[in-house]
């Protein structure tokens, strides 16, 4: 088996129970064996190996034990493995949130906090990481408009807590491209959206973060679609991944050809404007909110 430690920002429970689930199944195939011989010793379906592997269900750390030595895994190894999958089953940051929090929106936090690399499409609004305290207010009372304020104060309070990812030490790459309809919407009146224009300004001076938006001169172009959010990680066990939502559901996606598809689209947008660019038509929309 590989050496148990994840690399930086793996700690995310969801992100390492993938990390986890996928050396689970390298164990097993390097032990020749298949998904029935492993169903067998833990006398389980082969479903329920294979949802152990995929990340779909907490690491039980009693079948972990079992699978290990049916592997052929020492001692020593299966104490480091163990003690990864208790981590990876003890609540994420946010978890206190979660009465706030959409259940698939679990799985997109942990993927953010542990990823290496984050590409966003918005055609709408500004991506949640950049997001004003005032701002985030008015799109979440939009989005959620029976909310009390109790309510709604958490619920802002839980993106501006993911918005320290940026902060960190470790912070990752976050590039971010928009249309320029996001800063023609008016959200929450003139004074807010000047000061998410300046935020957006001062986010793209940042060394780790990008800003583009896409000029309405740019007509039509591929990227006209559904947001995305675009997540590359360290860990060799991880693919990319591709997250998007429609008004009713979400998706993510981790096969090669949706990925490749969204990362083009991503790098044909950007390719749309420039960085100067983007800087002259942010401070040509602050005036106008002036």
């Amino acid at each position: 088996m590989n050496d148990a430690r994840p690399g930086a920002g793996a700690g995310a429970p969801t992100v390492l129970r993938m990390i986890l689930g996928r050396r689970l199944q390298e164990a097993r195939q390097g032990a020749g064996l298949s998904l029935d011989d492993a169903a067998k010793a833990l006398r389980v379906t082969p479903l329920t190996i294979r949802r152990l592997e995929k990340a779909e269900v907490g690491l039980k750390i009693l079948y972990v034990e079992k699978l290990l030595e049916t592997y052929g895994a020492g001692g020593q190894e299966i104490e480091e493995f163990v003690g990864l999958a208790e981590r990876a089953n003890e609540p994420g940051w946010w978890h206190p949130y979660r009465d706030v929090m959409p259940s698939w929106f679990t799985a997109y936090v942990s993927l953010e906090t542990g990823a290496r690399t984050l590409r966003t499409y918005e055609p709408q609004y500004v991506t949640g990481l950049l997001q004003t305290p005032g701002y985030a207010r008015a799109v979440l009372r939009g989005g959620f408009p029976n909310d009390g304020e109790d309510d709604l104060d958490r619920r802002v309070e839980l993106r501006l807590r993911r918005q320290s990812l940026l902060t960190r030490q470790d912070a990752p790459t976050l590039w971010v491209v928009m249309e320029e309809a996001v800063l023609h919407r008016v959200v929450g009146g003139p004074e807010v959206m000047r000061e998410q224009i300046d935020r957006l300004l001062e986010a793209s001076e940042l060394e780790h973060v990008s800003v583009d938006v896409v000029p309405f001169a740019a007509g039509a172009h591929v990227g006209a679609c559904a947001p995305f959010t675009y997540f590359r990680f360290e860990e060799r066990e991880l693919p990319d991944i591709v997250y998007s939502e429609i008004l009713s559901a979400s998706v993510y996606l981790d096969q090669r050809a949706d990925v490749v598809a969204h990362l083009e689209a991503h790098n044909r947008l950007s390719l749309k404007t420039s960085s100067a660019d983007s800087r002259a038509l942010l401070n040509r929309m602050r005036k106008e909110y002036s």
